[in-house]
């Protein structure tokens, strides 16, 4: 279509399209108009304070429930006499494996047909299944109802970062994000202390009824969202548009799509795992953000070995969480150091570096070793007369550095590969949820055979390992970033739409462009293809899947956790 056809629809249809808050561009596509209250963005703030708060409740007890499986396992495996190992494989380890399953099906397919369909299928299913768990007099039952739970529980886990792009800026998403961030891992805290409690009470197969009806009140909860994802609803007005004027010219730049087998393999497999094992930035996050919450789910079986010492019973040990979760909130001052810096580099119109948002991180690192060092000698067998409120303080400064990793690190992914950084987090998540599944496995042998104290200072001396990645990443994280391949060529592409689209000088990030091209192109005269290729890199028009007020088409880097 040529200028001038365009400009002839668009002073033809002009009031049908300001009608639906659209604008038409210089090129005949549809887009968003900035003020359009029917943007995500733009909706009341009773509206996003209803659904992001259904979206991270779901989330919360989604992952409450995970961390859950481990006190219920130890009094179902009398039941159906089975060892404790296998025990926490089938309650724990079955939700996490299929955790991992659901955040790579996910992802894609819910750029196509939405958010909310997504979650609320996913609860009154989750639901379902939890019933299943509780009345079916079957091992077999419980197996495959954790399995398929654990793939249902990803839908908030992968999507809800979307969800919180979809509606809330910039500025906006630093809090949102560390929100979500602090309730999703109070959820781990709370999970392992309330079902201590509900088995010992009640038995464990309540620990599966409560979550049914809490499910079922989350779907009908659910059932009063409504639809974020932009572009899929630009594309429902725009197919009015073109049903009210008769034109069906009107199209948008980029519509969503459904991934074929081929690229969903490339995108959703191939290419996370190009990144995690061929990017020194992914690979390392990666390796710690794996351990930190594997250690999470570790305590859950190691920290009653740990008290029963103190002379705690079952229930009074669980509530060691409790300190973790009190740590949680500690990060808040770390955000609003964030949004100052945020603030004056806007007042200074100087560039945001990845690495100007690391200051959680590198604060955490040596709080992390620090607690766990702390830990690991202030409680028996070999320290036996130190009160256990002194050990259970150091679990405040271990669950402040737990949340810091997850903001800040998911966050550096986000911001160092913008365009693939959904890519680059889910190599992160898959590692991550594995590492989650192996570590309770082996936590109570662990603590049993070696003691208290030995059996932490292992986990302190690899935290205290990681107290060397900060300086790694503030001193030279620039110069990785610019020897990386995938890192110059997203960060290209990324500017290159923002620009377009604010109305700046194209030729420059033309230029941009065709030398990040020939960077990340291998070349054919060696066999080896291009580096899109041998990634399974969709091409550019199928990059970019958020319609987003402030930069235009192209996806944004989070703050914090990506879906």
């Amino acid at each position: 279509m040529d200028d001038k056809r365009a400009q002839v629809l668009h002073e033809q249809f002009r009031a049908e399209i300001e009608s639906l808050g659209l604008a038409v561009t210089g090129d005949g596509y549809v887009r968003w108009d900035k003020q359009s209250p029917a943007h995500p963005r733009n909706w009341t703030a009773r509206r996003k304070a209803y659904d992001i708060g259904v979206i991270i409740f779901l989330e919360f007890f989604t992952t409450a429930i995970s961390t859950a499986g481990t006190p219920a396992s130890e009094q179902a495996r009398y039941e159906y006499g089975i060892g404790r190992t296998f025990a926490i494989f089938s309650f724990t380890s079955m939700y996490l494996l299929g955790q991992c399953l659901g955040a790579v099906l996910f992802p894609s397919y819910s750029e196509t047909f939405g958010r909310k369909p997504l979650y609320t299928l996913s609860s009154i299913l989750y639901c379902i299944f939890c019933v299943m768990i509780a009345d079916v007099p079957n091992f077999a039952a419980v197996v495959i109802g954790r399995f398929i739970t654990g793939v249902l529980s990803s839908v908030p886990t992968v999507i809800i970062a979307g969800s919180i792009e979809d509606m809330f800026d910039t500025e906006d998403r630093i809090w949102m994000v560390f929100l979500w961030a602090v309730i999703a891992n109070l959820g781990l805290v709370l999970g392992p202390i309330t079902s201590t409690y509900i088995t010992y009470s009640f038995g464990w197969r309540w620990v599966f009824h409560i979550a049914a009806i809490v499910m079922t009140v989350v779907f009908v909860l659910s059932l009063g969202i409504k639809e974020s994802r932009p572009s899929l609803l630009l594309e429902r007005r725009v197919a009015i548009l073109r049903k009210s004027t008769g034109n069906i010219s009107f199209r948008i730049r980029n519509p969503d799509y459904v991934p074929d087998f081929k690229s969903f393999i490339h995108s959703s497999l191939i290419r996370p795992l190009h990144l995690l094992f061929t990017e020194p930035i992914v690979f390392l996050v990666t390796i710690m953000s794996a351990v930190t919450f594997g250690v999470i789910y570790f305590f859950a079986e190691a920290l009653p070995v740990v008290y029963s010492s103190f002379g705690f019973t079952e229930r009074q040990a669980s509530l060691a969480f409790i300190p973790i979760g009190i740590g949680l909130g500690g990060g808040v001052f770390i955000r609003l150091y964030d949004r100052r810096v945020l603030q004056r580099r806007r007042q200074q119109n100087k560039p945001l570096e990845p690495e100007d948002k690391l200051v959680g991180f590198a604060i955490a690192a040596p709080v992390l070793a620090i607690s766990l060092w702390f830990f690991a000698w202030t409680v028996p067998p070999l320290v036996p007369h130190v009160h256990w409120l002194v050990s259970m303080s150091a679990l405040v400064l271990a669950g402040f550095a737990a949340n810091e990793f997850d903001c800040t690190l998911a966050g550096y992914l986000s911001d160092s590969y913008t365009i693939y950084a959904a890519s680059a987090y889910a190599g992160l998540s898959l590692l991550r949820t594995f590492a989650c599944a192996a570590f309770p496995l082996f936590a109570h042998e662990m603590y049993a055979g070696l003691g208290s104290n030995v059996a932490s200072s292992i986990l302190a001396t690899v935290a205290t390992v990681f107290c060397i990645c900060p300086f790694v990443f503030l001193k030279y994280g620039k110069r990785i970033r610019e020897a990386s391949q995938f890192a110059r060529y997203s960060l290209a592409v990324y500017r290159d739409n923002r620009l377009e689209e604010n109305g700046d000088e194209v030729d420059e990030v033309g230029r941009q462009m065709e030398d990040a091209s020939r960077v990340v192109s291998l070349g054919k005269d060696d066999g080896a293809g291009s580096l899109d290729e041998a990634a399974g890199v969709v091409p550019l028009a199928d990059t970019f899947r958020t319609v987003s007020m402030e930069e235009g088409e192209g996806v944004m880097p989070m703050a914090g956790k990506s879906g």
